[in-house]
């Protein structure tokens, strides 16, 4: 949240700045969520066992996969309506394009921009074996492109 804010907004000099305040506390709050998930992320993990460990690591990349399914879904849905309502009639090519540029949106709002996160990426690293690793970005690569 505060990585969006910083690369979204912070630099958009056109806008409001009462709207800017409003996000920036949001994204604070949202920081300390995420922190206090970490902290409970970390005494999780120490709990585990490697056979559990491993365990979850396949079911982190059977939720991946569940979410990008729903993500597949609802983009069509809401390209369909685009496609619907536009004013103009698209061709194969546009209507395409429409369509792969709301799931990759869709899927960077909800799965690669987390993913992508250095911090995340530092502690998922450090939970998890080199091989369970190669899994995770082997489940990852079609989603991320």
């Amino acid at each position: 949240m505060l990585a969006h804010y910083r690369q979204a907004i912070e630099p958009d000099a056109g806008l409001s700045e009462l709207w800017k305040d409003v996000f920036t506390f949001h994204a604070r709050e949202e920081s300390q969520h995420a922190i206090l998930d970490e902290l409970e992320w970390r005494r999780e993990d120490a709990r585990l066992s490697p056979g559990l460990r491993d365990q979850a690591v396949d079911d982190l990349i059977d939720l991946v996969a569940a979410v990008d399914g729903i993500l597949q879904v609802q983009a069509a849905a809401d390209a369909d309506y685009f496609l619907r309502i536009g004013e103009r009639k698209l061709g194969t090519e546009e209507t395409r394009k429409v369509r792969d540029t709301m799931l990759a949106a869709y899927r960077w709002q909800y799965i690669v921009s987390g993913v992508r996160d250095r911090r995340f990426q530092d502690i998922l690293g450090a939970m998890v074996t080199a091989e369970q690793m190669e899994r995770i970005g082997s489940a990852l690569k079609p989603i991320i492109g």
